[in-house]
């Protein structure tokens, strides 16, 4: 009995479509979530709001999540998702409309990033990427199959729109104009996100073949555009895109940490000549700004190989948002190197698999959008890591499918989602022209020559019968 059972469990995950490995991976990632939110959620539990409450909510997104990874994953063919892929510029340009215009805009730690509809808070940067790539898989294979329809329909109604139909003229508007206005919309709100989207947009145009020479141009476009906005908040004196500021601030802290250093000499000389020091607000905010980094390097620091053991962080009371852009610190101190090297090597097996469902592919798309998923997902664990142990400046990027956070936990979900659908349409594909080579295959009789003796092997040498 206990073989059979055995049995049917091993035939009923041969039986399962998609990648294995990368279902493991993602189930792995949302368990992890669901043991730090409810350890680290001491910043989330305030008022009548209990860890427990916290967990059940984390939970209840995780099978949300599950649940879309499930649906997108029994799409029944590629052709529905490259259909929703064209509609993700729409989707990007819709909510950074309604951002920009302010409708429904929330503010954020002084940013407008997110949109509050029908009570839930949408962080739409989260949304974008997500859709951008997957647009970005569409118009590339669109472009290659020549498959843009409104050009030739607008040649043909007027020889003055001829030029619509050559094939810059379809890159500009359907590939580089597109990264434009996203970025361009996502400026205001966040830089790093949008260094950081239209790093991923830039590979994946490299990745999809467009000339070299336009995609470094609309590169130094971008550039452009960035200096543009830079001198544009020096010269209104910091009132003109005021996230520039923030920005320079997080690449060095030099003024907090100056401040700081500034108000502890004066408090030593006051005390030296007896007097009583009273800190200033300046030194008070200057303070309020650094705690989170420094507390978050402590966190690595006093994790050390096994860590402190689960439920014993001390740094979650210093740093309110750790369980979000500070996650990785978080488990470092609880699991130390060893909870922090099996996070990573998740991610870096993401990759691994990623390149060979690339590979699987047989279509452009496929490939295109397998290649943007994967570098956008893993490209933002790597930078979350990096930027948690000390390495490069603040950016709030969470990590994917563990860090606290609806929209970012769901957009991710539609990310895997769509990578498993992939790769169990890829393995289907793989498993037919397997099966065709295998029907087509020289059997031993035919590979036998008039004479009686068999052909010659692969190294050009006949075997004796």
């Amino acid at each position: 009995m206990e073989q059979g059972e055995k049995k049917s469990f091993w035939n009923f995950l041969d039986n399962f479509k998609g990648d294995k490995v990368i279902w493991m991976i993602v189930l792995l990632l949302i368990l992890i979530s669901l043991v730090t939110i409810f350890a680290s959620a001491s910043g989330l539990a305030k008022g009548d709001t209990t860890r427990l409450d916290i967990f059940f909510s984390q939970f209840k997104l995780a099978c949300a999540g599950l649940a879309i990874i499930v649906i997108c994953y029994n799409i029944p063919g590629i052709g529905f998702i490259r259909r929703f892929s064209a509609t993700g510029f729409l989707v990007s340009f819709i909510l950074l409309f309604c951002l920009i215009a302010g409708f429904g805009t929330i503010n954020l730690n002084g940013a407008e990033r997110a949109l509050e509809i029908g009570g839930l808070q949408i962080y739409i940067f989260e949304v974008i990427k997500v859709a951008m790539v997957m647009y970005l898989a569409w118009a590339i294979d669109a472009y290659k199959r020549d498959a843009f329809r409104l050009p030739k329909a607008l040649a043909i109604l007027s020889p003055k729109l001829e030029f619509l139909d050559r094939p810059l003229s379809k890159r500009v508007l359907y590939i580089y104009l597109p990264i434009m206005i996203v970025l361009v919309g996502m400026f205001k709100g966040g830089i790093s996100s949008t260094l950081f989207t239209g790093l991923i947009m830039f590979l994946m145009i490299l990745i999809g073949g467009m000339p070299e020479k336009e995609i470094f141009g609309a590169l130094g476009i971008g550039c452009c555009f960035i200096g543009l906005f830079v001198g544009l908040y020096f010269a209104s004196n910091g009132e003109m895109f005021s996230r520039i500021g923030t920005g320079i601030n997080r690449l060095t802290l030099h003024k907090e940490y100056r401040i700081i250093e500034e108000e502890n000499m004066r408090q030593a000389m006051e005390e030296a000549r007896g007097e009583t020091h009273v800190w200033s607000d300046e030194y008070r905010e200057a303070i309020d700004k650094i705690r989170q980094p420094e507390s978050a390097k402590l966190a690595v620091k006093e994790g050390g190989l096994i860590g402190k053991g689960p439920g014993n962080s001390t740094q979650k009371y210093s740093v309110y948002a750790i369980f979000s852009d500070y996650i990785y610190s978080f488990i470092i101190e609880e699991y130390g190197l060893v909870g922090a090297i099996i996070v990573l090597i998740l991610y870096v097996s993401l990759l691994a698999r990623g390149s060979l469902i690339v590979e699987l592919c047989d279509t452009c798309f496929a490939k295109t959008a397998v290649a943007g998923l994967v570098l956008l997902i893993t490209g933002q664990a790597f930078m979350h890591m990096m930027i948690n142990v000390n390495i490069g400046p603040l950016t709030g990027q969470t990590l994917p499918m563990i860090s606290h956070g609806s929209s970012s936990f769901l957009s991710f979900s539609v990310a895997f989602g769509v990578l498993l659908s992939i790769s169990r349409l890829a393995k289907k594909n793989m498993d037919a022209k397997i099966a065709e080579m295998q029907e087509t295959a020289v059997t031993p009789e035919e590979g036998l020559i008039p004479d009686g003796t068999e052909a010659e092997n692969e190294d050009g040498y006949g075997e004796e019968q």
